[in-house]
């Protein structure tokens, strides 16, 4: 192929247009900006200086000047939110609702904002009326989390139930565990009130939902023994292992009065042993220990607590060694091993606690729903300091 002079004479024209391009769009871009005020770039700026309380200032300015600015109508509502100054979010976000001219993706918005505005507040009667609303809308997904956030808070379980399935149909994610959480606690309220059947038909329904439920074999076992059933009673609550051995310390105690009642005192020692073997607990062996030195005496009970401490030497065994130590201990060597256990019993409370995975909520008891994040099933059945060991 051979080279022709005159296409040179095209790479000056292709410069020409590529400028008057370039043109065109600075010049656009400039236009554009001129629209926007000049408050709205000192709010992004206060923002970018993390200077949120003038941001905020900057764009209650623009808004009173263009009330148009939707979208910034929303910014303004979540940065009132976040500030926790709910009052002021909620009239923001009411007042695009007012607005006749709002169109419909931007009324969505507003009614789940003003929704999430009066949660935050703690206003859930409003919170809900808002979110039902949005039902079998873009935004149905997420006001119904927003919903079972709702009943889970209101105690109203049933509600959540049914709103948890619905989620679940949706494909919004399983919900199974949560379901049989929700069966658990109508279960509980039946047992409080003595309505033992009652419990037993809710309890079925939540293994139903999550088969590996320890909550609810747990509480199915306490139904059996409240109707005098302490044999069947022991079955169910053995199932645990099966369901969870860490969680079998949390079954403990139930299992050694169980065996107790009917006579069968070394069987429920024996059983509780080997789930100390498998899995070392201080809880389990706090009930193991108990009730070796009621069956088998000092001696056998500081033998116990010796070799668990060599297995998983924490300071929470060596306080439940050095309280062994001291039945059997001369009189002068029991007031130096008192001070010595007094030492450590007063650091070992600040260890004795469970510990949310989820959050890090630290508390003196087992919960199944985390007091500080509300999440199910977050509590690891062992105590932090056991955690720490075996990590």
């Amino acid at each position: 192929m051979e080279f022709e002079f005159w296409w040179l004479l095209g790479i000056p024209v292709f410069f020409g247009l590529g400028w008057i391009a370039a043109r065109v769009d600075i010049n656009q871009l400039l236009s554009e900006s001129r629209t926007l005020p000049r408050g709205y770039f000192k709010g992004l700026n206060f923002l970018l200086n993390e200077q949120p309380d003038k941001a905020i200032d900057a764009f209650i300015e623009i808004v009173k000047l263009d009330p148009e600015t939707v979208e910034l109508h929303f910014a303004l509502g979540n940065l009132f939110r976040r500030r926790g100054e709910t009052e002021r979010a909620i009239r923001v976000h009411q007042n695009l609702l007012a607005r006749p001219d709002l169109p419909a993706e931007h009324h969505g918005h507003a009614l789940y904002e003003l929704g999430q505005d009066y949660l935050k507040a703690g206003l859930l009667d409003r919170a809900e009326e808002s979110f039902n609303r949005l039902i079998d809308t873009q935004y149905s997904a997420q006001a119904g989390r927003a919903l079972l956030e709702i009943y889970q808070r209101e105690k109203e379980w049933e509600r959540a139930i049914s709103a948890a399935e619905i989620l679940q149909a949706t494909g919004a994610g399983g919900r199974q565990r949560e379901i049989a959480q929700f069966y658990c606690e109508l279960a509980a309220d039946e047992l409080v009130r003595t309505n033992t059947e009652a419990a037993m038909a809710l309890l079925e329904k939540a293994l139903a939902a999550d088969r590996k439920s320890v909550r609810a074999t747990m509480l199915m076992g306490d139904a059996l023994r409240a109707q005098g059933d302490i044999e069947g009673a022991l079955e169910t609550w053995r199932r645990v292992e099966h369901q969870s051995v860490p969680h079998t310390a949390l079954v403990a105690q139930r299992l050694m009065d169980g065996y107790v009642a009917v006579g069968r005192v070394q069987e429920g020692i024996n059983l509780l042993r080997a789930y100390l073997a498998e899995a070392p607990s201080i809880d389990l062996l706090e009930v193991v220990f108990k009730a070796v030195l009621e069956v088998d005496g000092v001696d056998a009970a500081n033998l116990l607590v010796s070799d668990e401490l060599r297995r998983t030497p924490t300071l929470l065994a060596l306080d439940k060694f050095l309280e062994a130590r001291m039945m059997n201990a001369p009189q002068t060597a029991r007031s130096e091993l008192s001070v010595v256990k007094t030492l450590v019993h007063g650091y070992t409370q600040k260890l004795a606690r469970y510990q949310c995975s989820h959050c890090g909520f630290k508390a003196r008891q087992f919960y199944w729903q985390c007091p500080g994040c509300s999440r199910w099933e977050t509590y690891p059945p062992r105590r932090t300091e056991e955690l720490n060991v075996m990590n």
